[in-house]
């Protein structure tokens, strides 16, 4: 009898086991029925998977050759690191292949979304303009998709789509780090706070643009640290980290957090995810090791002090760069932008981190939730 119970017991164990390798249990497919939603992604080079390299621009702006991309992608696609990004690793947790490029002539259906973000990208029009795709037109880049979906699916099924889809912004950064002159002063003729109620209040529209065609589900990470960036540390004078830039950064932040809060008051169904990768980025920043790295405050593609000139692939007016052993023991790929390990790291907390880092939902909720 004993001999019999250890055998059923083994026997459901080894069918647990198939089911969990095979994503096929009936609590995942009650989850997560990727037919029945999208994930359309917003921002910068965190999120870009390579749109940059189908618009007007300069390579200052595209990270399409070696060894970008080294760890995941042969040939690279554009993306600003080794391997994968944040929005591509949502997409695994979703059980959604890979984000098609929006601006890629190649893709031409995107039944499981679009990702529109644009390296160099911010919420001002202004920022870098003329070089990237701004926060505003990649919007209306979605407003092109969305009338595709709806004479593709009909009202009914993209009213439905786009209410269970997930909205993935990143967004800021540059609006901020366009203003640092060529000896790390900030140069602009607005206080601190008007220009960060500039930036969040263009974002804030743009989630309200969403929202108005039916978006109902999003999530926003706030900005990391960006005084003491391998760039910023380079470029300035005895090589010290720009503290006025942490300054801004922990103003947008405050406000963020604050405008989330009315926009989930004032719209109706408005749900959403808040990460905050500032502290998970300075905490691998301080002690990479606790987090399987080894070095958070030096690139590994680069030239110059911690390899914090932005040539990493020598397309920006320097040619030679240096490339680190293993990429693996990096927070920073090249002198901006965490790599796959880290960005892994970051999507998983994003999916299903606690209320302490992602609020007031996580993704893996919002994914959940049915609207």
């Amino acid at each position: 009898m004993a001999v019999a119970n250890i055998e059923m017991g083994l026997q459901l164990v080894f069918v647990s086991c198939l089911l969990m390798l095979s994503g096929c249990s009936s609590t995942s497919q009650s989850h997560f029925n990727k037919e029945s939603y999208a994930l359309f992604v917003f921002g910068d080079s965190l999120f870009d998977p390579g749109n940059n390299n189908y618009i007007n621009t300069t390579t200052y702006y595209q990270a399409n050759v070696r060894p970008y991309g080294i760890s995941y992608f042969n040939p690279p696609t554009g993306r600003f690191s080794d391997g994968r990004l944040i929005p591509d690793f949502i997409a695994e947790h979703a059980r959604l292949p890979l984000i098609p490029t929006y601006l890629d002539p190649r893709n031409k259906k995107f039944v499981h979304g679009a990702n529109f973000a644009s390296g160099g990208a911010g919420a001002l029009v202004e920022t870098r303009a003329g070089f990237v795709v701004d926060l505003k037109t990649q919007v209306k880049f979605f407003g092109d998709l969305e009338k595709k979906l709806r004479r593709d699916l009909g009202d009914a099924k993209c009213d439905q789509l786009l209410a269970d889809s997930v909205y993935l912004f990143s967004c800021g950064i540059n609006d901020y780090m366009a203003l640092v002159g060529n000896n790390g002063s900030i140069l602009y003729p607005h206080t601190h706070q008007q220009y960060v109620g500039m930036v969040i209040g263009n974002f804030t529209s743009v989630l309200k643009r969403i929202h108005k065609k039916g978006g109902r589900k999003f999530g926003v990470l706030n900005i990391h640290p960006l005084a003491c960036l391998p760039n910023i540390r380079a470029e300035r004078p005895g090589n010290t980290c720009n503290q006025e830039l942490d300054i801004i950064a922990s103003l947008h932040n405050d406000q963020l957090s604050n405008r989330l809060e009315e926009l989930e008051k004032q719209l109706e169904g408005f749900m959403y995810a808040k990460f905050d990768i500032n502290s998970e980025f300075s905490k691998r920043m301080k002690n990479p090791s606790r987090y399987g790295l080894k070095i958070g405050d030096r690139a590994c593609c680069g030239s110059g002090p911690f390899r914090g000139i932005f040539s990493c692939g020598g397309k920006r007016g320097i040619e030679e760069f240096e490339v680190c052993d293993d990429v693996d023991d990096y927070l920073f790929f090249d002198s901006f932008h965490p790599n796959e390990v880290a960005n892994a790291q970051f999507a998983e907390i994003f999916w299903n981190g606690n209320s302490s880092v992602t609020t007031p939902y996580n993704l893996k909720t919002l994914f959940q939730s049915k609207k």
